[in-house]
C-alpha cells in the first residue's frame, strides 16, 4: 500500500498538473470503485481544482464549490497521468480524470478490487475521513510519546494504526523501527522516554529521507514505481538477505497477507521472534537466536 512518502509525491505531481484546471471529463469505469452517491460524482464535471493534498493514506482533490474527491489506493491501486490522445489500460483502470492538458487513470491490479473513490460536499463530509492519527511532520516527541501510550499495542500495530499514526503501513513501519533498533513486537507500555524519543526521531527521518529520495526520483515526470518493495530499504522485503548494520540475515514474521521484516540482532538481543505458524509447527526445532540459524 503506498504510503505517507509515495501519496506525498503524488500529491505533489498531480498539484502541478491540475491545480487550476477544470475537469472536463469524469468515467468510472469499474462502478464498484465509487463508494458514495450523494452528492453525484458528475458534480464536479466543470469545476476548478483548487488543491491536492493528503488526508492519511488518501489523496483528496478539492475543487470550486467545497466539493472533493477523495482517492484511496489500497494495496494495489495506483495513478498515471497519460496524454489526453492515450487510450488508459482497459483491464485494470478504474475510473479517468480528463483535464486540459491531459488525463489521469486511477487503475488497480489485481481481482480484489479494495481501491476507493469517494465524492464528498463540505469541510464536515471531508473530516469523516481523518482517522485521527498524528502526522509524524507536524507533532514533537513528547505528544508522539503521549499518541504511543494511550493504547497498548505492539510497536508494529501502534506505528500502523491511523487513529494513532497517519500515513504510516506496513513497509515504513519496518523500517523505522529497524532505524529505531526497536523489536517489532515490544509493547508500547514498556517503552520508556529515550525509547520514544528514539522512535520519534527514526520516524521523522525515514519518512523525510524517502520522501526527498521518491522527489529526486521523479523529478518532473509523474511517479511510475510506487511500490513498497525498494532495493534500498534496509529490511522491509528483505528476508534472508544481510542486515545494512550487522550483517545478520533479515527475518520476518508472517501474519494475514502482511509480513514484519526485523533483524533479530540489530532489534532484539539476537532473539528471533516466534512466527505463529512456523514457531508452532516446528515446535521444539524452532531457533531461539539468530545464533542457531547460523
Amino acid at each position: 500500500m503506498p504510503e505517507l512518502p509515495d501519496i506525498t509525491i503524488y500529491c505533489e505531481a498531480l498539484d502541478a498538473r491540475i491545480r487550476g484546471r477544470v475537469l472536463m471529463q469524469l468515467r468510472v469505469i469499474h462502478p464498484f470503485v465509487l463508494r458514495t452517491a450523494i452528492p453525484p460524482i458528475t458534480e464536479v464535471v466543470g469545476k476548478r481544482v483548487l488543491d491536492v493534498s493528503r488526508l492519511g493514506k488518501r489523496i483528496v482533490i478539492a475543487f470550486e464549490d467545497d466539493f472533493f474527491l477523495v482517492l484511496h489506493l489500497m494495496i494495489a491501486g495506483r495513478l498515471r497521468w497519460l496524454p489526453k490522445s492515450t487510450k488508459p489500460p482497459a483491464r485494470i483502470t478504474l475510473a479517468t480524470f480528463a483535464f486540459p492538458d491531459g488525463q489521469l487513470a486511477f487503475t488497480e491490479a489485481g481481482t480484489k478490487r479494495r481501491a476507493s473513490l469517494h465524492c464528498v460536499k463540505g469541510g464536515a463530509a471531508l473530516s469523516a475521513f481523518d482517522m485521527g492519527g498524528l502526522e509524524i511532520l507536524d507533532t514533537n516527541a513528547a505528544t508522539f510519546g503521549q499518541q504511543l501510550l494511550h493504547e497498548n499495542h505492539t510497536l508494529k500495530r501502534a506505528l500502523t494504526d491511523p487513529r494513532l499514526v497517519s500515513g504510516i503501513g506496513n513497509a515504513y513501519s519496518d523500517e523505522i523501527l529497524h532505524r529505531a533498533k526497536l523489536s517489532p513486537l515490544t509493547l508500547t507500555s514498556r517503552l520508556n522516554a529515550a525509547d520514544c524519543e528514539r522512535l520519534f526521531v527514526a520516524a521523522r527521518a525515514v519518512l523525510d529521507e524517502w520522501t526527498q529520495r521518491l522527489r529526486a526520483e521523479a523529478g518532473d515526470a509523474f511517479p511510475e514505481k510506487v511500490t513498497a518493495f525498494r532495493p534500498k530499504m534496509a529490511v522491509h522485503g528483505k528476508f534472508g538477505q544481510p542486515c545494512p548494520a550487522c550483517g545478520a540475515p533479515v527475518q520476518r514474521i508472517v501474519y494475514a497477507e502482511n509480513e514484519c521484516n526485523y533483524c533479530a540482532r540489530c532489534q532484539n538481543g539476537g532473539g528471533v521472534l516466534a512466527d505463529r505458524a512456523l514457531s508452532r509447527l516446528l515446535h521444539k526445532s524452532w531457533p531461539r537466536s539468530i545464533d542457531e540459524l547460523g
